[in-house]
């Protein structure tokens, strides 16, 4: 084709520069375009000077030789796209019989190195059609095992391709030298022993990697001690693999676990598959208070740790300790959201007798914690919401009162938006249609409490303030006396304890109230008879004194200036009586004859627009 691409350039269609990028655009077949991608040269039209080019998106697209020059990029006719144009069938038995022979294809199309993604990119899923996870897994293992390619231990890093062959040993010790830091120490030596079965000598490599992390583990033993233990197990495992005795004086797990450290933050900042370990060497390590050390740590630590703990005391046969301390934490609402997490996805047998109402009253508590801390958790609700048997559950076993007082609980928590709270009142409506009143107010007997906007705004914030501060703050006492051990003589721990007991049974007491309440400011009270919201004179008809009342609201009773709550034994006796009319009612055993005298409207203004409960 140089002869027609000069003879084109003789006659003025193109420029002489542009002959030789022809040449090779045209001996290629294959090119590539920013926007449009791989494109396959189908025709070159000498007489009109131009290509047609069929691109992945935009077939027999006709483009001007002296364009296609200057902006067409020619490529190999071994390049992976050239072969999935040429060849598909072809790579796809290459994928089933040759691993190897296919990734080199596609790093070598890229440089010489491409990443894991740009290698799924090019391959699926026309070339591997079926479970890319499983072959790219197969494929992995071939790699590593082959000297040319260099195999990165992130996943974001490409894959490298040589062509001079390093043997496996040298290949696992350099990538090993390179790592910088105790942490990817650790990663190359855990993809170190990964290829021990394919090493002939396991002992020069193991000694060289063993002496490598011991050299780190000295200067991090104190200053990151997860990632210590971390490159403590990969050395231990590692000397095992080679059939190599310990070395003496070297640091152990047990010397991590004796710097006086608390087990539980140490663990949670190791990957969770190291937990089970962690676990397993502290108990070595602290043979006769290893229990006690983890039943504190317990509530503390995230869902999958707890659950760790409760598999290894279970296993150690410290059940009933543990059932003792999960009880405790439940009735007292000391539980965190990720222990009863935990917990409720749990469920077991064994803690059957723990399962129940008061369980969900513990994961409110919690949830109502956790909206007040740093690092806020919605793990809990969102599992409540999820698992639709849950809530069933677990007040399968609960009678109808403790019902009612769970629906108010759930009512009147702020852990849940109305649409979520309507979820799950659903489900406690299933189970106990008898609630659906309790939820609806269409209640027989009208329960409700009249109260002035002013002493409903005291109530409620006394009631943000319980459970914003008040309790919290207790909840800290709490751990912080637990902490200075030995909970028989503690009188710290007994004393916060108590005010929890207090602080709790406040709690409930101002559920049940402000779910009843009924805010007003008395303005349409009528005066025809002694009604809520009214000031009414009367006289003693025994001592033929006179006395002026100010009935209002059921939390607004002041003896001091004469105002009494509506719901006093005085005010239910004056209620509906008329002006002339006698009243009699009890006083400290002694029956008291009043004359309603004048009645008059109070009206009482709101301290605060009025707030729907």
């Amino acid at each position: 084709m140089k002869e027609e691409f000069d003879k084109l350039a003789a006659a003025g269609k193109i420029n002489r520069t542009h002959v030789d990028a022809l040449v090779l655009l045209t001996q290629s077949g294959y090119c590539s375009h920013r926007s449009w991608g791989f494109g396959k040269i189908k025709t070159v039209d000498t007489v009109f000077a131009r290509f047609t080019i069929d691109f992945q998106t935009k077939a027999g697209h006709a483009m001007d030789l002296s364009f296609a020059a200057e902006s067409r990029k020619p490529i190999d006719a071994n390049h992976i796209f050239a072969k999935k144009a040429s060849d598909l069938e072809g790579l796809r038995k290459m994928a089933a019989l040759h691993h190897l022979d296919l990734i080199k294809l596609v790093v070598l199309s890229f440089g010489g190195r491409a990443t894991i993604d740009q290698i799924q990119q090019v391959l699926v899923p026309d070339v591997i059609q079926d479970d890319w996870k499983k072959w790219w897994e197969a494929a992995k293992k071939e790699i590593k095992k082959d000297g040319h390619f260099t195999v990165p231990t992130k996943k974001s890093d490409p894959i490298l391709y040589q062509t001079s062959e390093v043997a496996l040993p040298d290949r696992l010790l350099a990538e090993f030298k390179a790592a910088k830091g105790l942490k990817a120490k650790t990663a190359a030596a855990t993809e170190a022993l990964k290829n021990f079965p394919d090493l002939q000598d396991k002992a020069t490599v193991a000694n060289e990697i063993i002496a490598g992390l011991n050299a780190d583990i000295v200067t991090h033993q104190r200053t990151q001690p997860s990632v210590t233990l971390e490159g403590i197990f990969i050395r231990d495992e590692i000397r095992q693999g080679a059939g190599l005795a310990p070395v003496e004086g070297e640091i152990t797990a047990g010397t991590i676990w004796s710097q006086d450290v608390k087990p539980g933050p140490i663990i949670e900042q190791m990957p969770a598959v190291k937990h089970r370990r962690a676990l397993q060497s502290y108990k070595e390590s602290n043979s006769a208070l290893w229990h006690e050390a983890l039943l504190v740590t317990f509530n503390g630590v995230p869902a999958k740790l707890a659950g760790e703990i409760a598999s290894l005391l279970i296993q150690e046969g410290k059940l009933n300790l543990l059932k003792d301390t999960l009880a405790k934490l439940i009735s007292h609402h000391t539980a965190n959201s990720e222990l009863l997490l935990w917990l409720a996805k749990e469920r077991s047998d064994s803690f059957a007798d723990i399962l129940g109402p008061e369980v969900f009253r513990a994961m409110l508590s919690a949830m109502e914690r956790d909206q007040f801390n740093e690092k806020k958790s919605n793990r809990l609700r969102d599992f409540i919401l999820d698992d639709q048997q849950l809530l069933v559950e677990l007040i399968g076993s609960a009678d109808f009162e403790v019902i009612k007082d769970l629906t108010r609980a759930l009512q009147l928590s702020p852990c849940f938006d109305d649409m979520d709270k309507r979820s799950l009142l659903a489900r406690i409506v299933k189970s106990y249609p008898a609630v659906q009143s309790l939820i609806s107010g269409e209640t027989k007997q009208d329960m409700s409490l009249i109260v002035s906007w002013e002493s409903l705004e005291k109530r409620k914030n006394e009631y943000t303030e319980l459970v914003q501060k008040k309790i919290p703050a207790n909840s800290k006492e709490i751990a912080i006396a637990r902490s200075y051990g030995d909970l028989r003589e503690n009188h710290e721990y007994k004393a916060a304890k108590e005010m929890q007991k207090i602080l709790m049974r406040r709690k409930s007491e101002l559920e049940a109230q402000l779910v009843r309440a009924r805010g007003t400011d008395f303005a349409n009270a009528k005066t025809d008879v002694v009604s809520i919201g009214t000031r009414v004179k009367v006289t003693d008809l025994g001592s033929n004194g006179s006395e002026t009342y100010t009935i209002l609201g059921a939390w607004d009773g002041d003896p001091d200036k004469n105002i009494l709550s509506y719901l006093t034994p005085l005010a239910q006796a004056m209620v509906g009586k008329k002006p002339g009319e006698d009243l009699e009612f009890d006083m400290d055993g002694t029956k008291k004859k009043f004359r309603v005298d004048s009645i008059e409207a109070v009206a009482v203004a709101p301290a605060a627009e009025p707030v729907t409960v």
